[in-house]
């Protein structure tokens, strides 16, 4: 009688056994519930003000990476689009074109939620504001500054950038500044302040103040250091991923990555191709030119089997690898998107979706992939603002 029931047990079990495929659509079944019910949040998404104009706006599917037609298809409920400057001179003819230009990506944002599509996404400044906005059933734009040189030389202008809408903020960018040394240093072996300045010291408190997440994604390593040091509240790698799985001064080696988690932060990985894997990128890129050298219009996917991009896959790993690192409460999500940003399997804002199907196929919880896709971030936002809180107070 035993050995009946075993066999039928047997029977039992592998007329139950799920075949390859069915497993794969379980997955994905589960990645698509996932995804529909977690907040996913891209900290990094440049902008061009051409396309932020009455006749060619956001509210189109027009020819970025980002928009909200992509938004919309890929399930990507925020964006922090960037109010960023390109480094120039230390002068005050140079602080007055920063910050003309920057003043200019606030307007072009607050056109886009203001005049073009106020129904369908609004501008949020904390997560109570982002959910509120949420349950209206509207995406979100947050504001992030890459590079605080059009700051100049008054520190006071924080409060201003705060006002307009900033809620993260990096010292600098690629160059030395007035506030930091830059990564940048690390390919000529320059400094300029051996780290951040005394000007820089004096940004991070009002930063602190004001409630605006310092960013350490562009500046040195000693100055990366020096304002985790500073800083009151916890920092931000708005743009950056694991510096042992691709050797670039702009990801955080795994010293860094201990002091973002001491701070109390989050890396939010990012989808550069550079930075996931340079190795694997330079070879795709040569295999490529290589191929368009002998026929200028040979699609890229006849390489693509013997000489494969850089994917989603790959960028996973770096999720994996700072997990298991500092922890699954200190990783996050960036794409650099419009800013030379995009992988297979995540070339723009409708592709999102593919990013929490590999967190699932890894065995990622819905908790887990909450807290990666935007619970890390905002939390840190939120301890930003009530530190600045109890600075006000006191």
């Amino acid at each position: 009688m035993k050995k009946i029931f075993a066999i039928l047990a047997i029977l039992l079990f592998i007329d139950c056994a799920e075949t390859p495929q069915q497993k794969e659509v379980s997955i994905q079944q589960t990645a698509q519930l996932i995804h529909l019910k977690t907040t996913t949040l891209d900290t990094h998404n440049d902008i061009n003000i051409k396309n932020f104009t009455d006749s060619l706006n956001y509210s189109q599917n027009i020819n970025t990476q980002v928009n909200l037609p992509k938004m919309q298809a890929g399930g990507l409920d925020v964006s922090w689009f960037i109010v960023y400057t390109k480094q120039g001179d230390l002068t005050t003819d140079g602080y007055i074109k920063a910050a003309d230009n920057a003043q200019s990506k606030f307007d072009a944002i607050r056109r886009l939620t203001e005049v073009y599509a106020p129904t369908k996404i609004g501008l949020a400044t904390s997560s109570k504001e982002l959910d509120s906005f949420r349950k209206m059933g509207k995406k979100v734009a947050m504001i992030g500054v890459e590079n605080a040189y059009p700051i100049g030389l008054d520190t006071a202008n924080v409060k201003r950038y705060y006002d307009l809408g900033a809620r993260y903020m990096s010292l600098a960018h690629n160059g030395h500044n007035q506030f930091s040394d830059s990564n940048t240093g690390e390919f000529d072996n320059t400094t300029k302040h051996g780290g951040i300045s005394v000007l820089g010291k004096q940004l991070i408190e009002k930063m602190n103040y004001y409630g605006i997440m310092v960013d350490i994604s562009h500046p040195s390593k000693e100055a990366i250091r020096q304002t985790i040091a500073h800083s009151k509240a916890p920092v931000i790698a708005s743009h950056s991923s694991a510096r042992s799985l691709s050797d670039h001064p702009r990801n955080l080696d795994d010293e860094q990555l201990q002091w973002v988690k001491e701070s109390g932060g989050v890396v939010q990985t990012v989808a550069l191709a550079a930075f996931v894997n340079k190795e694997k990128d330079a070879a795709y890129k040569k295999a490529l030119d290589s191929l368009l050298k002998i026929d200028p219009k040979a699609s890229p996917e006849t390489i693509k089997k013997n000489t494969p991009p850089v994917n989603v896959s790959d960028f996973v790993d770096h999720i994996d690898y700072i997990k298991n690192k500092i922890g699954t409460d200190h990783v996050g999500i960036s794409s650099d998107f419009d800013g030379g940003g995009g992988i297979e399997g995540w070339q723009d804002a409708s592709q999102t979706y593919n990013v929490t199907l590999e967190l699932v196929r890894r065995g990622y919880s819905e908790q887990e992939i909450g807290k990666i896709w935007s619970g890390n971030l905002l939390r840190v936002l939120d301890r930003a603002q009530e530190v600045a809180k109890e600075l006000q107070e006191n």
